[in-house]
């Protein structure tokens, strides 16, 4: 399940990724077009711009843009960033990879059936970007 937080990303992404020429948008204006708190708002692009998917320009004309294209953004990217794995299981993480303790990976059903899980799930989330969740 995805955080507030990461669908608060989505939304000023894709808030973001309408504007014409990339223009700069201030914080304020997003969150009230977006209905998202501003102190969570900050946190979140402050985020995303540290990851190098956003940039942002102080002063008149000032905001957040795009750094990279919204078609080059991937919903896996901003997931990890923002909520961690996106596997239902730390033994089939590809980033977050941890161990179970009380399991063998060889002979886990469970296991081998979240793998089937994740994969399905990356397919999806590592092909689709910001651009497709713009409206048409």
């Amino acid at each position: 399940m995805l955080s507030k937080k990461t669908q608060y990303a989505f939304q000023a992404l894709s808030f973001l990724a309408q504007q014409k020429n990339n223009e700069p948008q201030l914080i304020a204006e997003i969150s009230k077009k977006k209905k998202i708190p501003l102190k969570f708002l900050e946190n979140i692009l402050l985020q995303l711009r540290k990851d190098g998917i956003l940039e942002s320009k102080k002063g008149k004309g000032g905001g957040y843009y795009f750094q990279l294209k919204p078609k080059q953004v991937t919903l896996a990217r901003v997931i990890r960033l923002l909520d961690g794995p996106i596997a239902p299981l730390s033994c089939v993480s590809l980033h977050f990879y941890e161990r179970c303790k009380n399991c063998d990976e060889k002979h886990c059903g469970l296991h081998d059936m979240m793998v089937k899980v994740r994969d399905a799930n990356l397919k999806i989330l590592e092909t689709k970007t910001i651009a497709d969740l713009v409206p048409k």
